[in-house]
């Protein structure tokens, strides 16, 4: 999370994330202009001058969002495909990105779930959340398909939804005080993605 007050912290980074902040803290109705003012440690009428409407400064948090979600993901470190030696080296970056984001950004989770239950009642939004999220979707697809997956489209989708399953649990439903630990997670995925390709890419011996 960016600091308030570092200088070399651009103003839209820092009201973005004070924005991403207050939908965690409060709910989509904690977020308004004044209120990432405040959160931001700005005076007062900044938040207005870069995004004068709530569609404007929703789209602010998504774009943010989607930068912040990168970093913890990592998508662009992930070996180019499975199998083979590269079967172990994925199964660590993608257990070590969701036990990442589980254990240290849950509030970014719970400002992603807001978000995505905004741009449900929004079309404006929805179309700006979703070009958001394809830049995770495509380089999946990518990669399921260099791993050689007959369905790669379908198969990212399923491991998509086993990722957003658990994170959605772990962050907010009932596993909330249980987060798998990163040998668990390394299992999860091992019988998932062995289960879709037939590769060696199981839980270590």
């Amino acid at each position: 999370m960016a600091t308030r007050n570092a200088p070399s912290t651009p103003r839209t980074e820092l009201i973005a994330d004070a924005a991403l902040r207050l939908l965690a803290e409060r709910g989509m109705r904690g977020l308004t202009h004044r209120a990432v003012d405040a959160a931001a440690g700005l005076p007062q009428g900044s938040t207005s001058n870069h995004a004068r409407t709530r569609q404007a400064l929703l789209e602010t948090a998504v774009r943010r969002l989607a930068e912040r979600e990168a970093a913890v993901l990592a998508m662009d470190e992930l070996p180019p495909a499975l199998g083979g030696e590269a079967g172990g080296d994925l199964l660590d970056a993608l257990t070590l990105a969701l036990h990442r984001y589980l254990t240290t950004h849950r509030a970014l989770l719970v400002a992603r779930y807001e978000l995505a239950l905004e741009a449900s009642r929004r079309p404006e939004l929805r179309e700006f959340y979703d070009r958001a999220g394809s830049r995770f979707r495509t380089p999946l697809n990518a990669l399921m398909a260099a791993s050689g997956s007959a369905e790669p489209e379908r198969h990212a989708l399923s491991l998509i939804a086993w990722c957003e399953g658990l994170m959605f649990s772990c962050a907010v439903g009932s596993y909330h005080s249980a987060v798998p630990s990163r040998e668990e997670l390394r299992t999860g995925f091992g019988e998932l993605l062995r289960g879709m390709l037939g590769t060696g890419t199981g839980p270590r011996a």
